[in-house]
């Protein structure tokens, strides 16, 4: 059996490694990207009009309005400046001007023929270059816009449009099959008869994924030796990783770390120091496909997928009561989070046991309380394994 740790050690080294493909810039939404994007200009590209207004080079109280310049047009430049040129949002800063007064600051009228802009506030409260969205202020060209590893959300989208990014490399998500296995498992359409119940891990875990951007397969697999052998031989021949839940622990029909010995899918590790999840196995074959075996209660499995198939950030929470546990493993235990004093404070559900999923739709994740201790007294602080966002 090893700890927390060691697992967490192992499955980063032996992540499924993802292919890599070049797709249309908006299918790649919600994926990961697989290169920089650089900007190819500055960004803006120019001494960019900020507001709808007059352009003028100097502080004055009114200017002859010589022409506009448009959001569109090529550069224009101001022949006298003594004058100004009405200026829109997006157009190019005319060539002679340093300045923008908004239209909300003039009073335009036009005296025998002649455009005249007046400015109707206080000299003092004008300074050059006001309203000017200088080029080159928020990127330069040759600057990494978008670092690759980071999932693409509408913005990404945004910035790689603007450097004409029409496709774009992804990793490609995994194929991916959960398999839900236990001979007391119906559909949940069926109705159970006294001994069984619905299948609920697979959806669970096929829910959880959809949520992260990958879509699974579901199977169900009775406990027979040959059957399971058959068919997880097929899965496996046809996915990257495999999230199975049951038939891992030591029960007289728990066949699943023995076959996919067989199939030639390496032990990693069997059996975490932790609680809930302990059966936890993991392995790895010769083509790179890996398998998630998990413990088939439901605590256990959704406790597993979160902690070593998602990618979490690293959070904390404060207890707000004390928690007991003796055995030396880690403990896991649901909570409700909420702030308190800018704290993010977590209240203990422990439940009836793994087996009690309810229990989840009441959380927002998991606390992790470190073996070495039994007290965990109310006020100190913890990792965090969210899967409520």
């Amino acid at each position: 059996m090893i700890s927390v740790k060691e697992a967490l050690k192992i499955v980063a080294e032996n992540a499924f490694i993802p292919n890599i493909s070049e797709i249309p810039l908006l299918k790649s939404l919600g994926k990961i990207l697989a290169e920089n994007i650089v900007a190819d200009r500055d960004f803006p590209p120019f001494d960019r009009v900020a507001m709808d207004g007059i352009a003028i080079n100097q502080k004055a109280e009114s200017f002859q309005i010589e022409a506009t310049q448009y959001a569109g047009e090529t550069q224009k430049s101001l022949q006298n400046s003594e004058n100004c040129m009405e200026v829109m949002t997006g157009a190019v800063l005319p060539l002679g001007c340093d300045t923008v007064i908004r239209y909300e600051d003039v009073d335009i009228q036009e005296v025998d023929g002649v455009k005249i802009a007046k400015i109707t506030i206080p000299l003092n409260e004008i300074s050059e270059g006001q309203n000017i969205h200088r080029k080159g202020i928020d990127r330069k060209a040759g600057d990494v816009l978008l670092q690759k590893g980071l999932k693409i959300s509408p913005p990404e989208i945004a910035v790689m449009a603007s450097v004409g990014k029409a496709t774009v490399k992804v990793e490609m998500p995994p194929r991916v099959a959960v398999i839900s296995t236990g001979d007391e498992l119906v559909e949940i359409t069926e109705n159970p008869l006294p001994y069984q119940i619905r299948m609920s891990n697979s959806y669970l875990l096929s829910a959880a994924l959809e949520m992260v951007g990958v879509r699974a397969n579901l199977f169900h697999l009775t406990d027979d030796k040959a059957l399971l052998f058959s068919k997880l031989k097929e899965i496996l021949s046809n996915h990257d990783v495999i999230l199975l839940s049951g038939g891992v622990s030591a029960g007289k029909k728990d066949f699943v770390p023995e076959i996919l010995t067989d199939l030639g899918v390496k032990k990693l590790f069997h059996k975490v120091a932790q609680k809930p999840g302990k059966p936890f196995w993991f392995g790895k074959n010769d083509e790179g496909k890996t398998v998630f075996a998990l413990p088939g209660n439901p605590v256990s499995t959704f406790l597993c997928f979160c902690k070593y198939f998602l990618e979490r950030k690293n959070e904390v929470v404060v207890l707000d009561k004390d928690v007991f546990f003796k055995p030396d493993l880690t403990y896991f235990v649901p909570v409700k989070t909420y702030f308190q004093d800018g704290k993010l404070m977590a209240t203990p559900f422990e439940g009836s046991g793994s087996a009690d999923f309810a229990n989840l739709t009441d959380c927002d994740g998991f606390v992790e309380l470190p073996a070495e201790n039994q007290v965990f007294k109310k006020g100190e602080v913890f990792e965090f394994v969210r899967f409520r966002f």
